[in-house]
């Protein structure tokens, strides 16, 4: 059974990253879209494996995909790659020292914090380690992006 504390940061980590697309653009929300779902689809992938290897821990009794990884990968991940790389494309070393900061923000202070709140804690991974496993995707984003880019200037 899911808490209400629980409940109610699942749906805020949702509509409020979800909620600030209004203020984007139509035009970046057409431009980054496709790099937005394609790191969505990659990041379940990953949220599932590292799941499976119990990498962290909810502190809900009954473990449940849905319940507790969904939220993160469906909530703030596109929403945020797309500010990302609206406010930083184009320039490499800009877009790379955001990600840096925002995946430090997570690693370092905000997974601490929703281990106060008993949400969820690193299980088998050290912050440094889940940073890089937050962080890496940043390349595999920008490459993607990039070659949308491409394919649209073929087209």
């Amino acid at each position: 059974m899911i808490s209400r504390k629980h409940l109610g940061f699942n749906l805020s980590i949702i509509a409020i990253p979800w909620l600030s697309l209004f203020f984007i653009g139509k035009h970046s929300i057409r431009r980054y879209s496709l790099a937005g779902i394609f790191i969505i689809i990659f990041e379940i992938i990953n949220h599932l494996y590292g799941h499976q290897r119990k990498w962290w821990r909810f502190y809900d009794k009954k473990d449940s995909f849905i319940k507790d990884e969904l939220p993160f990968s469906i909530g703030p991940y596109m929403p945020l790659s797309m500010w990302l790389l609206k406010s930083s494309y184009g320039n490499f070393k800009k877009f790379l020292l955001l990600n840096i900061v925002v995946d430090g923000i997570f690693a370092f202070f905000f997974i601490d914090v929703l281990k106060r709140l008993k949400i969820v804690s690193l299980n088998r991974l050290n912050h440094f380690q889940f940073f890089i496993y937050l962080h890496y995707k940043a390349y595999l984003l920008y490459g993607v992006q990039y070659l949308f880019e491409k394919a649209k200037k073929w087209s």
